[in-house]
């Protein structure tokens, strides 16, 4: 036969579909590598070396989750928010046989209970105003992972039922159907209260306490830990660093002493984010008690005001006593008009310093 047009759209149109179907295997090739690739970095972030402690308390945790960490148990995670449980959570989960699975996290604390059961359930077409499609729960999504339930405490009755439904038989139906569907999930869940102290009140339920309560993890607050202050400092500095691609940051021992004497109320999660706020604030300078904002760092600091700054606060306090008369502020502290706006241009002008 001859070579002719028809053979010619016929070969381009081939070429055409064979670079196309090339250039897909490439895409999807690269896609799988960034996927592993991704999957990496995510379990190589949360190792157990990530949570950092050396006090018995976080030792006694860490010879816990070693113990359990390739089991399949239910794990209660108990401590006061900031404390790291999440965390833990996704470390036992990474470390894992169901590592290659998602972990799923929800947050069940003040959320209506219609809203919890379609987000943890899922829910039919129709079975309320708004469902317009059938919705799959978050338990599905988990499938062959982890679930991990924030907060569950807060969780009302109804919800607690049907979650006990999945912990004995690994069973749900979503809202408004009528189909059981099976679900295969490690639980992990996660409270700042005492679920003991709730079922004594009657509020949660005592079947599904000792399904969730196999294993119980007591999270220690940074208070009771404050030896692992300066390893957690240097952890998140470092952490910072590589984030951002500068060098590590310094911090004075004055500052370190002010971190290590505070109480933190909010944990290892306040103290991350007053130490990468004095980051910024110290722009390139090492990190002083001036950028840490919290309260009466110089006192935890263990240093007395001089002269000139108890000067500064009392002339400033008067001065807000009088709402920022200075005449009567200069009369009243018995010193001249002048003198008192040479002070404050003084102080305006070293303010950015500070």
């Amino acid at each position: 036969q001859r070579f002719n047009q028809e053979s010619l759209n016929f070969l381009s149109a081939f070429a055409n579909n064979a670079a196309i179907a090339i250039e897909n295997a490439r895409l999807m090739s690269q896609l799988r590598q960034e996927n592993i690739q991704l999957r990496q970095e995510v379990q190589e972030r949360y190792r157990f070396s990530e949570i950092v402690g050396n006090s018995t308390s976080m030792q006694e945790v860490f010879d816990l989750l070693n113990k359990i960490v390739n089991s399949d148990i239910s794990v209660l995670l108990e401590g006061e928010s900031g404390t790291g449980k999440e965390l833990v959570a996704k470390a036992l989960h990474y470390n894992g046989p169901r590592r290659e699975k998602p972990i799923i996290a929800q947050f069940c604390g003040n959320l209506a209970e219609s809203l919890l059961e379609s987000e943890l359930f899922g829910h039919k077409k129709g079975s309320f105003t708004g469902a317009i499609r059938d919705k799959k729960g978050l338990f599905e999504v988990a499938d062959g992972g982890t679930f991990f339930l924030d907060e569950i405490a807060d969780i009302p009755p109804l919800i607690q039922a049907k979650l006990l439904r999945v912990l004995q038989d690994g069973e749900i139906r979503r809202v408004g159907d009528t189909e059981i569907r099976h679900v295969d999930v490690r639980i992990i869940s996660a409270t700042n209260r005492s679920l003991e102290d709730q079922v004594e009140a009657g509020q949660f339920r005592e079947d599904l306490f000792y399904r969730l309560n196999v294993i119980s993890i007591k999270m220690p607050p940074l208070r009771e830990r404050k030896g692992d202050i300066q390893l957690l400092v240097q952890h998140f500095l470092d952490t910072f660093s590589i984030r951002s691609g500068v060098p590590v940051k310094k911090i004075t021992q004055a500052a370190m002493k002010a971190l290590e004497n505070y109480n933190w109320p909010g944990n290892v999660r306040e103290l991350e984010n007053t130490l990468e706020r004095a980051v910024v604030l110290s722009q390139d300078r090492p990190i002083t008690l001036e950028s840490l904002i919290i309260p009466k760092a110089r006192e935890l600091a263990g240093g007395k005001k001089t002269l000139k700054e108890h000067e500064k606060e009392i002339v400033l306090r008067s001065l807000e006593e009088y709402n920022g008369n200075k005449t009567k502020t200069a009369d009243a502290l018995g010193v001249s008009l002048r003198w008192l706006h040479y002070k404050l241009a003084e102080w305006r002008e070293t303010e950015p310093a500070e």
